[in-house]
């Protein structure tokens, strides 16, 4: 599920997977992801249990303040956890980012591509927004190569806050 810009709910899924809010129940999977330095290492590093629940609701709190963010994706067949793929655009974040993760064996069943470009269009079509970046370390190169999957061009490489340097990938509507 999303927000459109009038914050009414509507229902995002694709041909094997749908999207929902995160919810407190989704801490084992942030906890699985976030203590873990292979898969944690591109997406803001290891994190404790206090951080990895404030991460949570940092999620959830994106969508009270904006109206729409990341959700958790799952696989309609088994309702089980897949990931997280959305759209984030707080304050000191330069441009509105397509932003994802996915659990370890999760990968490489196309899941990452099928759930990103189901956010990329709601991003363009429902949100009507006016540009549309994914923020990827260069050493990321699954992700440099989704990006380009999806169409995006390497514009640059930024310092992304606290975050280090980040090649930013822009989509085209």
């Amino acid at each position: 599920m999303l927000a459109d810009k009038t914050n009414n709910m509507i229902h995002l899924e694709t041909e094997r997977l749908l999207f929902r809010e995160f919810k407190a129940s989704d801490f084992p999977h942030f906890e699985t992801v976030f203590t873990n330095p292979e898969t944690a290492r591109y997406i803001g590093g290891v994190k404790n249990k206090e951080q990895i629940w404030r991460l949570l609701a940092c999620y959830i709190g994106h969508w009270q303040m904006k109206g729409y963010g990341k959700m958790a994706v799952v696989e309609k067949e088994t309702q089980r956890f897949v990931g997280c793929a959305g759209l984030w655009d707080s304050d000191p974040w330069p441009e509105l980012e397509l932003g994802y993760w996915f659990l370890s064996e999760m990968q490489g069943k196309g899941y990452a591509t099928e759930a990103t470009t189901a956010v990329k269009a709601f991003a363009f079509s429902k949100l009507e927004a006016a540009t549309l970046v994914s923020y990827i370390h260069p050493e990321n190169l699954a992700s440099i190569k989704l990006a380009t999957r999806l169409g995006g061009v390497k514009d640059k490489t930024i310092e992304l806050l606290d975050f280090g340097p980040h090649q930013v990938f822009r989509y085209p509507d």
